[in-house]
């Protein structure tokens, strides 16, 4: 090889790798089985499962679950029609990673934009729809955000529409199990949302290219019928799963695992195992049940005698509540200094 074919070999290489998000910057994350799991029952809010719910991980493509529920809800409120035609920007068009291949002008109705950013995964689909919808990606990611916080979803931070790693001098999305099954459990109450996770595969672009799903419980897990996989190498393998039988429904979330193999094998167990555990739909959440002192004493009715709370129950009330006043501050601060930790500022 000559010296100048090196040369040019070499600033083709560099020029392919000006503006490609900067993965090697991001500290891999993914364990074995996974940094998260959590399965929880939708009818009653209770955990079934959990394991290292609250663990930081990297979402990926699983936000792209958010994107949807805010889209959903716009078709819901008439801000939004499925008909609508979507313009490509130039922005959109460049956008890298999983995509359908935007072409800048390019025009597609909402619906089909739809299909495709869930079943291909397009992030090019979720960055027109970004700009389309909120003027920039930018304003997406702050609608994004305030979602999230609005469903209690205290441990998650979007910086992407998308899931990509963060280009030069950005910062990752960062979530949890526990977060992602919140994000799941809404979802789940819009059965057009269900539309667009339960599809297998699609066509696009007049049926020129085929969409197939990355979730590979579609189709094998009974009642299966949704949600989203992600992954990035950092992240590790990623999904959201949702399934329904006999009228009761179940959110999985499956958060870094070191392989889609393990990934979906741990997601069908738990599946499997959280429909087996299902509470009662009369039975309350522990947290619930410990808030209402169940097994203690029987609830205050109306006829229910009030007893005359003395001095010395006032007093003990007291101390256990700035007991708790303190210890809210301290894990405030563990809570900041977790994520100090995981998300590497």
């Amino acid at each position: 090889m000559t010296r100048r074919y090196r040369t040019v070999v070499s600033l083709c290489l560099l020029m392919a790798a000006i503006g490609r998000p900067c993965e090697a910057a991001l500290k891999t994350v993914s364990r074995d089985p996974y940094v998260g799991a959590i399965v929880v029952d939708c009818a009653t809010g209770k955990v079934i499962f959990e394991d290292r719910a609250d663990a930081p991980a990297y979402p990926a493509s699983i936000l792209k679950i958010m994107g949807l529920l805010l889209m959903v809800e716009y078709v819901e409120q008439g801000k939004a029609t499925l008909g609508e035609k979507i313009t490509t920007t130039a922005e959109a068009a460049r956008t890298g990673g999983s995509q359908v291949y935007l072409k800048e002008h390019e025009v597609f109705i909402l619906d089909d934009m739809l299909y495709a950013m869930m079943i291909q995964s397009a992030n090019d689909v979720a960055v027109a729809l970004a700009v389309h919808y909120a003027g920039s990606k930018v304003a997406f990611v702050e609608r994004m955000n305030r979602r999230a916080a609005e469903l209690g979803m205290k441990d998650t931070i979007f910086r992407s529409v998308h899931g990509l790693p963060p280009g030069p001098g950005q910062k990752p999305d960062i979530t949890t199990a526990r977060d992602m099954a919140r994000l799941g459990m809404e979802v789940v109450k819009h059965p057009l949302a269900l539309k667009y996770t339960s599809a297998t595969e699609k066509g696009f672009r007049d049926n020129k290219f085929k969409m197939r799903t990355h979730n590979n419980l579609l189709g094998v897990v009974e009642g299966c019928d949704g949600l989203k996989t992600g992954y990035i190498r950092a992240a590790g393998f990623s999904i959201v799963a949702t399934a329904q039988r006999d009228g009761r429904r179940i959110v999985a979330a499956v958060l870094g695992s070191k392989s889609k193999t393990v990934r979906d094998k741990k997601a069908k167990e738990l599946i499997a195992q959280g429909f087996l555990n299902l509470p009662a739909l009369g039975e309350a959440a522990p947290a619930e049940a410990e808030e209402a002192g169940a097994g203690d004493e029987r609830p205050v009715s109306d006829d229910t005698p009030v007893r005359q709370v003395s001095r010395g129950t006032w007093v003990r009330g007291t101390i256990i509540a700035a007991a708790i006043i303190v210890l809210f501050g301290v894990s405030r601060r563990a809570m900041k200094k977790k994520f100090e930790k995981y998300e590497f500022y």
